[in-house]
């Protein structure tokens, strides 16, 4: 049984993964699919647990290789599809009032963020499959710009089928030595928390400076 190649460590993430990976016991490849979606909408969930275990379960002749990078890919694009449409749902007008009525943002925050996706979305939506957390966060801003639905799947499905035949190479190559890179990935991860935790410090700061400056402006006016 492949979860016994899960190594739970008592914490709720860690549970969920073993379920997660559970799956793959009990349906084969489609569990991978599943729990690849699931990834997703719930981005603390690790990818780079679930793939790695797909390979190891394709390496022990669970299933075939192939079917484990066609189904965790397919699983890559269906939740990636979910969150386009909650983009899509929210669309630009609502996201201009919701923004419209928090502190510190702008509307035009929000119409210059649109104009950059609208620029480079192309290249953030295959790039953004190669990076922890930004990977699901970034089908949000394309739903929200109405990317032309069949070429945000193209573009997410070829980065998710590199990023997950990476992955479940590595599971099918370092079999129970798969956590190995697990390790390497937690430090990604880690460090793309921190780049925008220092992002959103560095905008609030600023915002509040620029604030702080329209209103010294505008009492010198009066």
């Amino acid at each position: 049984m492949m979860t016994t190649a899960t190594a739970s460590d008592g914490s709720w993430l860690g549970s969920l993964v073993d379920a997660l990976v559970g799956l793959m016991d009990v349906i084969g490849p489609y569990g991978a699919g599943l729990g690849v979606a699931a990834e997703n909408l719930f981005p603390p969930i690790p990818s780079e647990a679930i793939l790695p275990l797909a390979g190891l379960a394709a390496s022990r002749g669970s299933f075939a290789l192939w079917e484990a990078i066609l189904w965790t890919t397919v699983g890559s694009v269906v939740g990636a599809l979910a969150l386009y449409g909650i983009g899509a749902w929210i669309g630009l007008e609502r996201l201009r009032r919701i923004a419209d009525k928090l502190p510190l943002v702008k509307v035009d925050d929000v119409d210059k963020t649109v104009a950059w996706f609208h620029r480079h979305g192309g290249a953030a939506v295959f790039f953004g499959r190669f990076i922890p957390i930004f990977r699901s966060l970034i089908s949000i801003p394309a739903g929200v710009a109405r990317m032309p639905i069949w070429r945000f799947v193209l573009l997410t499905g070829l980065g998710s089928l590199i990023w997950n035949t990476i992955f479940v190479l590595v599971g099918w190559f370092l079999g129970e030595q798969w956590h190995i890179v697990e390790q390497y990935m937690d430090v990604a991860q880690n460090v793309v928390i921190a780049v925008v935790v220092i992002a959103i410090v560095w905008f609030v700061v600023v915002r509040v400076r620029s604030l702080r400056a329209d209103k010294r402006a505008d009492k010198h006016a009066d």
